[in-house]
């Protein structure tokens, strides 16, 4: 009773005080976050380098925008201020007048003017705020491009320690078969219906097992490691996946149905699009400087020989301003037609690619579902074989050769199984990356039944 008395007091000063070491500190174990796929996603897009770096790209897409824009219909205003005092030479302007000293002065004036200037007509400035606003959406349909790869990747993570988790939990079966195995040797050779190499026969297998439960183990908290790096988490947080690994068939779409979808939904295939309708604005803003510009400028103020003597003046007019001569806009044309071209091209080449990766995506999807089919027909007769095997040497009518060549039958149909779901998995995310919009399609495809 005093032990149970002294143990409470501790663990009481322990939650109160926080003491080190004390009982109630041990009793509080770290719970492991269970992580979904939409959380992994989240969490990387929200720390990878590359969604950030993509998101300072838009911003300044953002701002040359707005610079573009400003330069183009925004009034520019300055002001500008002077105090002076001078002499002037006369007869430097032709000035002689008999009498009157060469040099006049020193004397002083003042002026306080605010100058403005607004343009009216410049179909040059105004193509040129239309290719940048066609440049901003193609930024952005670039960064969306970059969070498609990375979700991707982190699918890819995702579905690795997925594949982990199941070849540990296969392998712990097989120990707790072997264990159990091992123990009916041993309770056979016992009673003297089993050899002593039936039991050490048995013994290796389950060792074998163990080995080879040690392995899964590993690599699986390497998966989580690897996982965790690129989701932004401490190597040490502890957290568990949520989804496991499982075979959900998707159903069959035309490959030409999902081509017209992805070329609607790729953001590269779309920000290419872009970039061509924006130096489509270029070719015409260059252009457009063949033809004049038309402008108003003003300005208003006070000016006087002194602050107290200040008088307001101010002046407007009307500008339009025609070029005449620009060798420059042939080099401009060139450039910009040239550049148009090879864009189409690229263009041309994306869309070939996409039909590509859709056509392989679905012939991937085929193939994996009938490798889970198979794999999971040979993981039943690999179990229904053991168990008959087993129960052959329980029996005594066979020794345990025939239950550990079933034993490793089955480590291979179960490896066979797994393998298979992981790449119809993968297929599934290959199939979403080419559609576009990869973060739902994603998400979508793992949930369905």
């Amino acid at each position: 009773m005093k032990t149970k008395v002294s143990f409470a007091v501790i663990a009481f000063f322990g939650l109160m005080f926080g003491l080190p070491g004390s009982v109630a500190g041990i009793a509080q174990a770290p719970v492991p976050y269970r992580l979904t796929l939409q959380d992994a996603i989240q969490k990387a897009l929200q720390a990878n380098l590359g969604a950030l770096v993509a998101e300072t790209r838009v911003a300044e897409a953002v701002g040359t925008r707005e610079r573009r824009f400003a330069a183009a219909w925004l009034p520019r205003v300055t002001a500008q201020t002077y105090a002076n005092v001078q002499n002037r030479d006369l007869r430097a302007f032709g000035i002689s007048i008999p009498g009157m000293p060469e040099v006049v002065g020193p004397f002083s004036n003042y002026d306080v003017r605010l100058y403005a200037q607004q343009n009216l007509i410049d179909l040059a400035s105004s193509h040129g705020l239309k290719a940048s606003e066609r440049a901003l959406d193609a930024e952005k349909l670039s960064d969306r491009d970059t969070r498609d790869m990375i979700v991707r990747a982190i699918a890819s993570l995702y579905l690795d320690a997925q594949t982990a988790t199941a070849r540990v939990e296969a392998a712990e079966s097989r120990v707790a078969d072997s264990e159990a195995l091992f123990k009916l040797a041993s309770d056979r050779h016992q009673a003297g219906t089993a050899t002593g190499v039936d039991v050490l026969r048995a013994q290796v297998q389950l060792a074998n097992d163990r080995q080879s439960l040690l392995v899964a183990q590993n690599q699986y908290r390497q998966s989580l490691l690897v996982l965790a790096r690129n989701l932004g988490l401490n190597p040490d947080t502890p957290f568990e996946l949520a989804d496991e690994l499982r075979f959900t068939a998707i159903g069959e779409s035309q490959p030409e149905t999902l081509i017209a979808r992805a070329l609607l939904a790729r953001a590269d295939y779309l920000s290419l699009a872009a970039q061509r309708q924006s130096l489509v604005e270029q070719q015409r803003a260059s252009h457009a400087r063949n033809y004049p510009k038309l402008t108003v400028n003003g300005n208003f103020g006070g000016i006087g020989r002194s602050v107290g003597g200040m008088q307001g003046t101010g002046a407007i007019q009307g500008q339009i301003d025609f070029t005449i001569f620009d060798r420059d806009r042939d080099g401009e044309a060139k450039e910009l037609e040239s550049r148009v071209r090879r864009i189409d091209d690229q263009i041309d080449d994306l869309r070939r690619g996409i039909d590509q990766e859709i056509r392989e995506a679905l012939l991937n999807l085929q193939s994996a579902a009938e490798q889970v089919g198979v794999a999971k027909e040979g993981q039943d007769l690999a179990h229904r074989e053991l168990d008959l095997t087993r129960d052959r040497f329980q029996q005594g009518t066979a020794n345990n050769v025939e239950v550990v060549t079933a034993q490793d039958e089955l480590a291979r149909a179960e490896e066979n199984y797994i393998l298979a779901v992981s790449t119809h998995v993968d297929a599934k995310f290959g199939l979403a990356r080419a559609l576009g919009d990869m973060e739902n399609n994603a998400i979508e495809f793992g949930k369905k039944e």
